[in-house]
Order: C-alpha cells, then sequence, then structure tokens
C-alpha cells in the first residue's frame, strides 16, 4: 500500500470510494474545491496496482477570527483494506502537511455518534478529544461528535526532526520563532 498526496486526478476515484463507504456524498464541484484550495493536505492510499483504496479529504478553515487550524472534511477506507492502519497513516499525513503548510494549531472534524470503529480511531488511537455534541449534523437527522486534536505535540516533532539533538527548550523555542515568522508574513 502507497500513501501520498491526492491531486486533482484522483477526484473521481475518491468520489467513487466515497459513494461506496459512506453515506455522506459530496458533488465533484466540492472535491475540486478541497483539492485546488489547500493540495497539501488531502491523501488517498493506493493498493499495489494504484488503485485508490482510501482517502482523506482536508481543508483549512478560513475563519479569521480563531487560529489557523485544519478540518477532516471526510476520510473512508474501502471495506476490503480496512483494519491495515490506512486511515490512521492518512490521518497523520494530513495534520502534519497543516503544520508543516499553514502552521495549523489544530484539527477538528465530526463523526457520527453511531460510528464506534471512527471514534475508536480519533479518541483513542489519534487522541482527538470530543469537544461537543451536534444534534441533527447530518442530513438523516444523527447527532455527531464534534472533535479536536491540538497540534503542539505534532509542532515540536516536526522541529526535532528539523533540529536533531535540540534540548526541548531550544525546540520551543524554535517551534515559536516558526509560529511568529509565519504569522508576521
Amino acid at each position: 500500500m502507497n500513501i501520498r498526496c491526492a491531486t486533482p486526478e484522483d477526484l473521481l476515484n475518491i468520489q467513487h470510494c466515497n459513494l461506496l463507504c459512506l453515506p455522506e456524498n459530496y458533488v465533484m464541484k466540492y472535491y475540486m474545491y478541497h483539492s485546488l484550495s489547500w493540495p497539501q493536505v488531502s491523501y488517498v492510499a493506493e493498493d499495489e496496482n494504484g488503485r485508490i483504496v482510501g482517502y482523506v479529504l482536508a481543508k483549512m478553515e478560513e475563519d479569521s477570527e480563531d487560529a489557523p487550524h485544519g478540518h477532516i472534511t471526510s476520510v473512508a477506507v474501502k471495506r476490503s483494506c480496512r483494519r491495515l492502519g490506512l486511515a490512521k497513516k492518512m490521518m497523520v499525513q494530513s495534520y502534519r502537511a497543516m503544520v508543516e503548510n499553514f502552521n495549523a494549531e489544530y484539527v477538528s472534524l465530526h463523526v457520527r455518534k453511531s460510528n464506534r470503529a471512527a471514534l475508536h480511531l480519533y479518541r483513542d488511537a489519534l487522541k482527538f478529544t470530543i469537544t461537543e455534541i451536534e444534534a441533527k449534523y447530518y442530513a438523516d437527522g444523527e447527532d455527531a461528535y464534534a472533535m479536536k486534536k491540538d497540534l503542539a505535540e505534532v509542532k515540536t516533532e516536526l522541529a526535532e526532526q528539523r533540529n536533531p539533538g535540540t534540548t526541548p527548550s531550544k525546540l520551543l523555542t524554535l517551534v515559536r520563532q516558526h509560529t511568529a515568522a509565519i504569522s508576521s508574513s
């Protein structure tokens, strides 16, 4: 299996995967909007024949009143490829790209209250926290958990990779300098 950044050429296959896996479906224009606006943060998983078997569709929120943050719009993995860790790997790649490219402070998502497998992935494996319950969030009336993951640890990890052997206090200084430089530009 290969995980890579999604391209506009992948959008029909992403949409097909979405239609197979999820009750929330989107028009092609919506996928195109994500792909053209934030090409760095959506990912696909391919099988050994290059067929797309999963995706993470993500974006950056454009609400200027809050810290820069990303949002996971949709995640799906075809049934035959589940339980291989693909969703987790794509999610990690996506929110790391949000930090690297947009200096994201956190990432958010919504998940159906009934989707126990996804809730386990987000809460237990990826350490998202439930911030609220949004009543009747989905078109069929089901409630959603709004979830959030702070990306401070990801920022520190990325700074350490760029500056191996640096002490934690120096890393914190580097992260703050990087954040200030991006904020002022």
